[in-house]
């Protein structure tokens, strides 16, 4: 072998940059090293397999640069995500181009696009596009008509991409592939999946595990479950029933889809499964609200020894969260600290969401105070387990801490932190919220809109929920149904039922459940018993919407207050579903009112069954049995109430006075003004007895105190 082709062999054969080091010092004693064809090869094979600094160290003292050397040095900066070394070195290519050395080729452009799209420098790949267009000699290549399809489409410039790839007559399946994944990643998966479908009947296009899993994504975006599964059986004719990265996007479809079954056959039958595999699978499980199968899936991966990812223990502790598991929850959280994942800004907000559920807050708290990095994400979800944990005051003050920590909340903190102000109950405070939207530009989204619209009604101020209501130029159903619950809060049921009126006459709006649900509570507040049934035949047969367990309970208590037991009765028994205890609860009120023991009875037995820790509904059972004087069934329930030392839970008020919430219950002598507040009560009492009050005592259980 010639002694030339022979020292190229062993450039080649170089394995690392040591290697390559001694090899070259050798080279360059021997006076070789300046041979093009040395330099060429030493160059390359610095940026291929030892440091880029090295190669262009070498690549700048060459006198001369064919356009193979520059795509090597170009490319080796790209891989290495140097986009804008990529960029100016092209810019450097291009300038010298003109004085003779080598052009820019069909090789090089694509590298100069995939670092524009890489940076999402537009402008930059624009000018690249004009180059090509202006030198003629690239123009149609299908290597430079992909890549600008994939700098556009990562641009968001999906009618940028469509116009390069019309260009083309006869596209391969590189670019159809680009062009479908521009449209799925750019929110447009119906696009994505029609252009598919014409390309999939182009004569010579075979699709590949790449197209298809960019179709399955759309599919998964659409959550059409049965194209998605269409496309799992095109998959498995095409014998790509093996692939994985393919086998994972179908069960991420399965997942977004709800489809248990689906997914659960397809990961047992999986040749082999990574933690991608048993992520979607376990997310499938949380989606569904199938808890415990989701942590005994958890369990099984890492019983099999799969190393667990920040997706599937963000899965497991969803689990834990959903299924108040505090105890699993912990063992979790254990493993990704022993991971080194806990501080990870996904699994730590898991772990906080997980510890609220689970009554946990101290040790929210405790975590949350340890990250070192935190999102707005993370702040939302410690706000919202201190107003899901009856500390909503607490929320006020990580809303400021958040403030101050110069993270910007986004639209979900402002629905959270308003939410949370409503439990409270101070206006002021609502005030000044609104004040921070209005300035913070949140002013005209409707889901705050109304959120805002719910904190005034809250907070006893009717006529700013209007004025927000009245100037929001845009209202949907979500804004009309909470105005609407509005006037309900306060007793105002005609001007409800007028606001209601109102919209479906004036607007475009229908209106859904939820409207109806507050349209029949305003009936309900307001003692308007037969305008409340008449809305709910409205709904059900003018605008045929199917009412749910809350719908049929306020229509029993609308019944039960005008003392028709036996419809209220009928329509329990007619619902499509089993009905709930709340339903029950309002035809055991009723009952009560009305003095129909048998059926108070009938009601009190479907609720102990339903809710047997429910101490409130024991006490009203006994209420009902001391009305008539049936003294024994009391003493039973009295003695089952003390056997299973049930506590009755009592409800709060919320007073504002000067700016400051004041909660009570009953009985309450713990606010610092106690004897204040018993002396004008009894003072209050007195001018009542005098006026002639006379206190209903006949229901008063004698140790009634038992029950506190």
């Amino acid at each position: 072998m010639p002694r030339r082709e022979l020292l190229l062999q062993l450039i080649e054969s170089c394995e690392n940059g040591r290697h390559l080091a001694s090899l070259h010092s050798r080279l360059l004693k021997t006076g070789v090293v300046h041979d093009r064809r040395y330099a060429a090869k030493l160059t390359t094979s610095y940026a291929k397999s030892a440091s880029i600094e090295d190669a262009r160290k070498l690549f700048d003292e060459l006198p001369q640069r064919s356009v193979y050397l520059w795509n090597s040095v170009l490319g080796s900066y790209c891989r290495e995500r140097r986009y804008e070394q990529t960029l100016r070195l092209f810019k450097l290519m291009v300038s010298n181009g003109k004085s003779g050395e080598g052009k820019p080729d069909n090789f090089t452009v694509p590298v100069a696009l995939k670092a524009s799209a890489g940076l999402l420098a537009l402008e930059y790949g624009e000018m690249v596009h004009g180059y090509v267009k202006k030198s003629g000699e690239v123009d149609m290549d299908i290597f430079v008509g992909s890549a600008l399809i994939d700098l556009y489409s990562k641009c968001g410039q999906m009618g940028s991409a469509l116009k390069v790839f019309r260009e083309f007559t006869r596209p391969d399946v590189v670019m159809c592939t680009s062009m479908i994944t521009g449209f799925e990643h750019n929110g447009s998966p119906v696009e994505a999946l029609q252009l598919f479908a014409r390309m999939a009947k182009t004569e010579g296009f075979v699709a590949d595990p790449v197209s298809l899993i960019t179709v399955v994504s759309a599919c998964a975006q659409l959550l059409n479950l049965k194209l998605g599964s269409s496309v799992h059986g095109f998959m498995y004719r095409m014998g790509f029933d093996a692939n994985l990265s393919l086998l994972n996007s179908v069960l991420n479809l399965y997942a977004k889809t709800g489809s248990i079954h689906s997914a659960t056959n397809l990961f047992r039958k999986m040749p082999r499964a990574d933690v991608i595999s048993w992520s979607s699978v376990i997310a499938c499980y949380v989606c569904k609200g199938a808890t415990d199968e989701a942590l005994d899936l958890f369990n099984e991966m890492i019983e099999k020894a799969y190393e667990p990812n920040e997706v599937s223990v963000v899965g497991a502790l969803q689990a834990c969260a959903a299924g108040c598991n505090l105890e699993e929850g912990k063992k979790i959280h254990a493993l990704a600290s022993e991971k080194k994942i806990e501080l990870n800004v996904s699994v730590s907000t898991a772990i906080i969401d997980m510890y609220m559920k689970c009554s946990s807050p101290d040790e929210a708290f405790d975590l949350f105070l340890r990250m070192p990095n935190k999102d707005v994400v993370a702040w939302v979800t410690l706000l919202t387990g201190c107003a899901e944990n009856g500390m909503a005051y607490k929320s006020m003050y990580v809303f400021r801490d958040m403030l101050a920590s110069e993270i910007i909340p986004d639209a979900v903190a402002i629905v959270k932190i308003l939410a949370a102000c409503s439990d409270l109950g101070i206006l002021q405070q609502a005030i000044c919220l609104h004040g921070y939207l209005i300035r913070s530009g949140f002013s005209a989204n409707m889901y705050v809109g109304a959120t805002l619209l719910e904190l005034y009604s809250k907070c006893g101020s009717l006529d700013n929920a209007i004025k927000v209501f009245s100037g929001m130029c845009e209202k949907d159903v979500v804004i009309w149904s909470s105005m609407i619950a509005g006037y309900g809060i306060h007793g105002r049921g005609k001007e409800a039922l007028g606001l209601f009126d109102q919209m479906t006459r004036s607007s475009s709006v229908q209106p859904n459940n939820v409207t109806f649900l507050s349209l029949l509570s305003a009936c309900s507040h307001s003692g308007l018993i037969e305008e409340g049934i008449e809305m709910f035949n409205k709904m059900v047969h003018k605008y045929h919407l199917k009412p749910d367990s809350e719908h049929y309970g306020i229509v029993v208590d609308l019944l039960g207050r005008i003392g028709q037991l036996d419809k209220a009765i009928e329509v329990i028994r007619m619902m499509p579903t089993l009905a709930g205890s709340h339903v029950w609860g309002a035809l055991l009120g009723a009952c009560r009112i009305h003095d129909d023991i048998e059926m108070g009875e009938l009601a009190a037995r479907h609720l102990l069954h339903l809710d047997p820790e429910h101490a409130g509904y024991y006490v009203l059972l006994s209420n009902i049995y001391a009305m008539y004087g049936k003294w024994d069934d009391m003493s039973k329930v009295r003695s089952l109430i003390k056997e299973k030392k049930l506590k009755k839970v009592f409800g709060q008020s919320v007073i504002e006075v000067k700016n400051k919430a004041h909660t009570f219950v009953v009985d309450d002598r713990s606010h610092q003004d106690t004897w204040k507040i018993f002396e004008l009560l009894r003072n209050l009492e007195v001018r009542m007895i005098e006026e002639g009050y006379v206190p209903n005592v006949e229901v008063q259980l004698n140790g009634a105190e038992e029950f506190c």
